[in-house]
């Protein structure tokens, strides 16, 4: 594997964990919102499933990162 590729991986790994740790804090801090002990709040599915978008646009794009790393490469070449 030569520098522009790895680069490029490299690169690829870190927008998706970077997506994976916003999906799980916006799902964090909504899930806290609702256990607040002063002012509880019932949990609603729907901002859970809204929140925790990125994590799996995160994942999907953790899985299919070789091929997204082989895309930029191309492209910048």
């Amino acid at each position: 594997m030569d520098a522009p590729l790895r680069g490029a991986l490299n690169f690829v790994r870190l927008v998706a964990a970077c997506l994976m740790v916003l999906g799980l804090l916006d799902t964090g801090l909504y899930l806290g919102q609702c256990f607040e002990p002063k002012h509880p709040s019932p949990v609603k599915i729907l901002p859970i499933v809204l929140n925790s978008i990125p994590f799996v646009i995160g994942v999907v794009i953790l899985i299919r990162a070789k091929a997204a790393a082989q895309w930029i490469n191309d492209k910048l070449e």
